[in-house]
């Protein structure tokens, strides 16, 4: 399991890993709003839009890869310095890979970048109520629950209520990854 940059050249990938789980992922998927216009229309403009961020340090796109071939994404976004110093964190897979322990790595991958690489200080989830796969990840890694938003995103067609999950470097003192297999003996 691993994360790299995600890249242009992932698109068929990327397409072919959508396609095939387009029911597995619509209802945890973000959609856009009805006169939303600003929204990237495909992969390409996807990736060129979130490469923009990233130079801007305000998202890292990373794919999310199982022996090397592509498995899914992870994305921090709303990277913000200063006084707040704090990101949020998305992530899907594609469904032959999950329950594996694929995700809780790679969050705790990206987790690590962000706190002892990037200096950040505090790194959010947000979540569906209803996605017992991605509340479980959040368990697995000791994400503490901080609140509940109301019509929080839009996902899959409508404005979606989310649980709220955050935690801070110093509630992963050596590292989230470390402390996730020491748990889980990998």
């Amino acid at each position: 399991m691993g994360l790299r940059p995600l890249s242009r050249h992932d698109a068929r990938d990327w397409h072919e890993v959508r396609r095939r789980n387009a029911a597995w992922l619509a209802p945890w998927e973000a959609t856009v709003p009805p006169g939303d216009r600003t929204a990237p229309r495909n992969f390409q403009e996807l990736v060129r839009d979130l490469h923009r961020q990233a130079r801007e340090h305000r998202t890292l796109p990373f794919a999310l890869t199982v022996d090397d071939a592509f498995a899914g994404q992870l994305t921090v976004t709303n990277i913000t310095g200063g006084s707040a110093r704090w990101g949020q964190v998305g992530y899907w897979i594609d469904q032959r890979h999950a329950g594996r322990g694929v995700v809780p790595t790679a969050v705790a991958l990206a987790v690590d970048h962000c706190f002892f690489e990037l200096g950040l200080h505090r790194i959010e989830v947000a979540i569906r109520p209803e996605n017992a796969a991605s509340l479980r990840v959040v368990e697995k890694l000791g994400f503490i629950e901080i609140g509940y938003a109301p019509r929080y995103l839009h996902i899959d067609g409508d404005w979606r209520d989310h649980r709220l999950f955050a935690l801070t470097v110093e509630d992963c003192q050596g590292g989230l990854l470390r402390r996730f297999r020491q748990q889980t003996g990998s």
